[in-house]
């Protein structure tokens, strides 16, 4: 007999259980850093910035921060784009969880990549590239120039807003917007600072003579555009990589899976609708404006029904429209008809469905309704919209007129036969009808003339049309011409 008798079983079994805890501590952690837990989403953020792309990466950063331990690396390769658009991604990344996101600087980040760049928690360069330069410009005739203050300094406060954030300079990152700041990196006891010019010579010549040495970073006139050594060096990106697994390697993450997140077909098909938007409002308001002339309904309707449909699906699936701007282009539709079919001339029906109709497609190009005063270019944005929707609706009427003089007369020439092989080209015709009726009476229209109806002259009834004028029902005609038993009127000049 032992000395522990049945003792020695409980000894053994705490030590099995002290073993297992052990086990499952180093065990614990290894599962995460290996893979099973933590997963490494890459976004790409390359091209212009615009609604699509804030759409995607919305999508995408919400996929990734399913699970908490997840890491988002934002590959960049852009030289910026809309405003608007930036600022929208910029809160996407605000709401991803501290900790979770990296900007990867691939090939550029500039303009709003830098701002984009600026909101992920780190900023990794990878060699001989370049970031920063966010001063707001606009195109015209003369080619690209810099916004004034009013723009800049809204801008000028977001950036402060993300360098306090993440730890860097805050008026390094004010150089990037405005051109007017002078920085200099000034040296004291072993410690950096940067300071802009208007600080340093608010400063007494004592306070100034404690620096030990005084060197320009950003020279007044230009903006702060770092390659990625600067970067490194000024304290914004952490490290500068010559690849993609060099980054992995430096971060600790090796074993752990990468999983590319990149664009669905929906995804892409919207943003190339997107590009073409002008193209689809002349296209689908010629259409319905062509359809609107034309008895019946026809191919012209069908084409304007599905080209507006995509030209305002495309800025629903990207956040800038929803049910208020389609219930409003909706009923402009309406009360345009009801003006056309049912109420004589035109008056406040119609006005008022066009004023629906262009302020419905005007709010759908953008995601506010009323400008912020404090956000500039949400004004010239609404100015642009305006300009671009009356704009399309001016080409809309032209090219429905080209087609309803040139087009349509051809297509029946065009149709398949069988024809007759003589033509009626020097024929007359001695009705009843057409001797009643000559160039020059005048008459009155019975019904609309849309461009075919009916008018009286006399006590006689005659169909007519006009050459593609639309002339409402009761107003006042002349026959223009008689083409065999084929009465071309026009409405009498007032």
């Amino acid at each position: 007999m032992t000395p522990y008798g049945n003792s020695g079983k409980p000894v053994l079994m705490l030590r099995f259980c002290l073993i297992l805890i052990v086990l499952m501590g180093v065990m614990g952690p290894a599962r995460s850093l290996s893979g099973d837990a933590v997963r490494i989403h890459v976004i790409p953020v390359a091209g212009d910035v615009e609604p699509g792309m804030a759409a995607f990466l919305k999508r995408s950063l919400e996929e990734a921060s399913k699970t908490p331990q997840d890491i988002c690396i934002l590959e960049l390769d852009t030289f910026g784009g809309r405003v608007d658009s930036a600022l929208q991604i910029v809160e996407t990344l605000l709401d991803t969880p501290k900790g979770k996101t990296i900007a990867f600087v691939k090939t550029k980040a500039i303009s709003a990549g830098a701002l984009i760049a600026l909101a992920c928690n780190e900023i990794v360069m990878k060699h001989n590239t370049t970031i920063g330069d966010c001063a707001p410009i606009a195109y015209s005739n003369e080619g690209p120039t810099m916004l004034g203050e009013k723009f800049q300094s809204p801008l000028r406060a977001k950036f402060r807003a993300l360098a306090k954030r993440n730890g860097y300079n805050e008026t390094l990152a004010e150089a990037m917007v405005t051109s007017e700041i002078e920085v200099y990196q000034l040296q004291r006891d072993k410690e950096t600072f940067f300071m802009d010019s208007r600080e340093y010579e608010e400063l007494t010549g004592s306070q100034q003579k404690r620096f030990s040495s005084k060197k320009t970073v950003v020279a007044k006139g230009e903006l702060l555009t770092m390659h990625d050594n600067e970067a490194v060096a000024l304290g914004f990106a952490r490290m500068r990589v010559a690849n993609f697994d060099e980054m992995i390697k430096n971060l600790g993450l090796e074993g752990v899976p990468v999983v590319r997140i990149g664009e669905n077909w929906s995804e892409k098909m919207v943003r190339f609708i997107l590009t073409i938007t002008p193209i689809l409002m002349m296209a689908g308001l010629a259409a319905i404006y062509t359809e609107l002339k034309a008895p019946g309904f026809g191919l012209p309707g069908v084409i304007g029904i599905v080209c507006l449909g995509l030209a305002f699906g495309s800025h629903y699936l990207v956040g800038l429209a929803n049910y208020t701007e389609l219930l409003m282009i909706f009923l402009g539709f309406i009360l345009i008809g009801i003006e056309i079919f049912i109420l004589p001339g035109f008056g406040v029906a119609g006005i008022s469905g066009i004023i629906c109709v262009t302020l419905g497609m005007v709010l759908s190009l953008q995601g506010f309704v009323i400008p912020d005063p404090s956000l500039p270019w949400e004004m010239d944005l609404m100015v642009k919209n305006f300009s671009q929707v009356l704009g399309a609706f001016l080409v809309a009427v032209f090219m429905a007129l080209l087609m309803l003089r040139y087009v349509f007369p051809r297509i029946s020439l065009s149709a398949r036969g069988p024809y007759l092989t003589k033509t009626l080209e020097d024929s007359h015709a001695d009705s009843l009808e057409s001797m009643e009726a000559r160039e020059g009476d005048e008459g009155r229209a019975i019904t609309p003339l849309r461009p075919s109806g009916k008018i009286g002259v006399g006590e006689s009834l005659f169909d007519a049309v006009t050459e593609g004028e639309f002339i409402e029902s009761g107003a006042v005609v002349v026959i223009s011409r008689i083409s065999g038993n084929r009465i071309i009127v026009s409405r009498k000049p007032i």
